[in-house]
């Protein structure tokens, strides 16, 4: 539907200066948030009993803001029934008028115009002022979901405004889709050049795409400028509001907005979690904006971006994305069930709605704290972004932290000890005359990640004279036994007969003090040579970084040695002060031992101790899978050595891989680039036949729709070399050689 005409009123409105504010990714301070703030879309279904359900829901909710779709055949159908409920309850109604794809399609055809003209008398005549408004197009920056031509959607834009104006009902449009103003620009200069303005300017304001809501979107002159133009999520609110107030429109709204769990689970495993957290950050954002009137969440029901899951597999989906046309509900009330988001999205309204914002204490960061008033309460909401983390005790003074009520994401009080700000929204909450100091070390804890969402277990904050660490454990009481019985003073590392492992960094296993049958592993560097010393001192310490990447990998679903704690020494000039512990892993066998065993022409891998041997296809191909994950998830590890890359044979003879020595490890947030992937390829097989190599890069690459190519080969071949080279003169080969010479 992109026109000339509406290209070049948008360039002339972009390039004459008017897409401009200052500090446009900031939210502004002092402002009312409307109590009618956030909105869901609803649909129901031929059951009356649907229609019960999602009211009683929706009570439960707290929300009294609802969107439905409505279209041809719908006053015959079910959902006049739905929409006469929602009024006849006190529910606020958008009403949001569509056409079929079809209809819409042949919309210039004087035919088509009279069918709207009737569907749209007869919506009016029946519902008219019972409704809070009705809403007109339908992501029309999407062809290929709503198959308008650009005069079809004039024609039925035209027909619609005089239907609706005369009946003096709220208009909303035109329901662009996504952060695309120039579709805004051009539209509403023809609407305003044609006096058929909307009330309303809608635009269903998606941060999904971008992963996380805060994040600066790569989409807008891609990665490299992302940080330079800073579009989030607020900028582009404010932005869009803006248009609408320079053609006249004063009031803003978003319709529809989500994230799809399976969408966020293509990089992150807790998808629930993660759409729960992603929740409530995007409504307290666009509150904080300032810009928006409203907000809506949708769909309410559905298991990828529901509220509510309806039980359905993704196969089960509609073929028309919901955000175009939430038709129906799906599924049997019996198999539904709430997600996560529905809590967060019920607390965050209880928190923020009629609220005033005061101000931004932190934002555009990757620490956010935005401070809001209600007439009783001082309420601080706050969040982390991409793993990062940050201590309460760095912002607040104890005494404020021991006054202000401290609240879960899903609204229940946090009565145990809460250290850490995460990914997973709190709001800390005092009386309002209480007046809260900000410290000025206010910010992210330097270079530390965690996971927020590590089932049963917590994080512990360590700080004793001059050791600072974190201890992941399931209660206070077991992090105070990790801290007692190992303590970085009490933490020696033995002679080399007694480690695992002892060159640059000695590793060796102690008994675990949670359990005195298994054992945990300690690592400590002890070794630095000149040039690594004078690199890695603008570097966290090395248990921070294997701390860092470990639990990086846990919460992308690659499995890893679990972490246990870190401890380094402040201040410590040797870089040596520090100890990473996490579970022993046992193992049957590394990659690299399978590896060369296969690179001698073997066909199959035995298991010492079990009657079963792995054939080399199979290794290959199970390995090939999990390697195409990480990478999929972002990791680029950097040091995959094959005894880096750990195996166990399980019960169902299927391989479990885990990767140890995580220090090294890089993260993304979009999937690994492909120079990356090979440069952690090259290193993996370093000592597999070529046959073996080209058998396993087929299977991985297949996986990416690719070839093994000539290029691709190159670069095993330049890490064979620099491998080789490495042998015979790097530090070990040198050192063979005089050893070699004294004989």
């Amino acid at each position: 539907m992109l026109t000339w005409s509406i290209i070049r009123k948008g360039l002339l409105y972009i390039f004459s200066g008017k897409m401009r504010i200052k500090q446009a990714h900031l939210p502004p301070s002092q402002h009312l948030v409307p109590s009618n703030f956030i909105g869901i879309c609803v649909a129901s279904a031929a059951d009356p009993a649907m229609d019960d359900y999602v009211v009683t829901e929706l009570l439960a909710l707290g929300i009294k803001q609802v969107r439905l779709d409505f279209t041809y055949g719908d006053l015959e159908s079910f959902n006049a029934r739905f929409l006469q409920r929602l009024i006849n309850d006190g529910f606020h109604v958008t009403l949001h008028l569509i056409q079929p794809f079809r209809n819409a399609k042949n919309m210039e055809s004087k035919t088509e115009q009279a069918t709207w003209q009737t569907f749209l008398d007869n919506v009016i005549s029946r519902f008219g002022r019972q409704i809070t408004r009705i809403e007109i197009g339908n992501t029309i920056n999407r062809k290929r979901w709503t198959g308008y031509t650009p005069d079809g959607f004039s024609a039925a834009w035209n027909i619609a405004y005089t239907s609706i104006k005369q009946q003096q009902i709220e208009l909303a449009g035109p329901n662009v889709t996504d952060f695309e103003p120039i579709y805004n620009i051009g539209i509403l200069s023809q609407l305003k050049a044609k006096q058929q303005l909307p009330d309303v300017h809608s635009n269903n304001l998606f941060s999904e795409r971008v992963s996380e809501p805060e994040r600066f979107d790569h989409r807008i002159l891609k990665y490299r400028w992302a940080t330079i133009f800073k579009y989030n999520l607020v900028k582009k609110a404010r932005l869009l509001r803006k248009v609408g107030t320079d053609f006249g429109i004063k009031r803003f709204i978003s319709p529809v907005a989500f994230w799809a769990i399976y969408r966020i689970q293509r990089l992150l495993p807790d998808g629930e979690q993660k759409q729960a957290d992603y929740a409530a950050r995007y409504m307290i954002l666009n509150a904080a904006s300032g810009a928006l009137d409203q907000a809506f969440w949708g769909a309410f029901i559905c298991h990828r971006e529901g509220l509510i899951d309806d039980g359905l597999l993704d196969a089960e989906y509609p073929a028309l994305e919901r955000v175009t046309h939430y038709a129906s509900v799906d599924g049997k009330l019996e198999n539904f069930w709430r997600h996560a988001s529905f809590h967060a999205i019920k607390t965050v309204a209880a928190m923020i709605q009629g609220a005033e914002y005061i101000k931004p204490i932190s934002s555009a960061n990757g620490l956010e704290i935005h401070h809001f008033q209600t007439n009783e309460h001082n309420i601080h909401a706050l969040w982390t972004i991409n793993g990062k983390v940050a201590l309460l005790h760095d912002i607040y003074d104890s005494a404020d932290i021991s006054t202000g009520e401290i609240i879960h994401r899903d609204g229940h009080l946090l009565t145990a000890p809460t250290h850490l700000i995460c990914e997973s929204p709190i709001y800390i909450r005092w009386p309002k005359s209480h007046t809260v100091n900000i410290k000025g070390s206010c910010g992210l804890a330097q270079d530390l990640a965690i996971h927020a969402h590590i089932a049963a277990l917590q994080y512990f904050p360590f700080r004793q004279g001059h050791w600072f660490g974190m201890i992941l454990a399931r209660s206070a009481e077991d992090a105070l036994l990790i801290g007692e019985r190992l303590h970085p003073d009490t933490l020696v590392s033995p002679q080399k007969s007694s480690a695992l492992r002892h060159a640059r960094n000695a590793i060796w296993a102690l008994t675990d003090p949670r359990n005195p049958n298994a054992q945990v592993t300690v690592k400590q560097p002890v070794k630095m040579y000149p040039h690594k010393a004078f690199l890695d001192r603008f570097k966290p310490s090395k248990a921070k970084r294997s701390w860092n990447g470990a639990v990086e990998l846990l919460r992308r679903g690659i499995s890893t040695a679990h972490p246990v704690a870190f401890f380094e020494q402040t201040g410590d000039k040797t870089l040596k002060q520090n100890f990473y512990i996490c579970d022993y892993v046992k193992a049957d066998c590394s990659v690299g031992e399978m590896f060369v065993h296969f690179a001698k022409g073997n066909k199959e891998f035995p298991f010492a101790g079990k009657d079963y041997a792995i054939r080399a296809e199979d290794a290959y191909t199970q390995l090939a899978q999990y390697l195409h994950r990480m990478h999929q998830t972002g990791t680029f590890f950097r040091d995959l050595s094959g005894g880096n890359v750990l195996v166990q044979l399980q019960d169902n003879r299927q391989l479990a891989f885990s990767l140890i020595d995580t220090a090294r490890a890089h993260f993304y947030t979009h999937p690994t680039a492909m120079k990356y992937r090979i440069s952690d390829l090259a290193r993996v097989c370093n000592k597999l036949h070529w046959a073996g190599r080209e058998r396993f890069m087929g299977l991985y690459l297949a996986n990416i729709g690719r070839k093994l190519t000539l290029q691709i080969k190159l670069s095993f071949y330049l890490y064979d070399f620099k491998v080789a080279f490495k042998r015979k003169f790097g530090r070990k080969g040198i050192k063979k050689l005089k050893q070699k010479f004294k004989k």
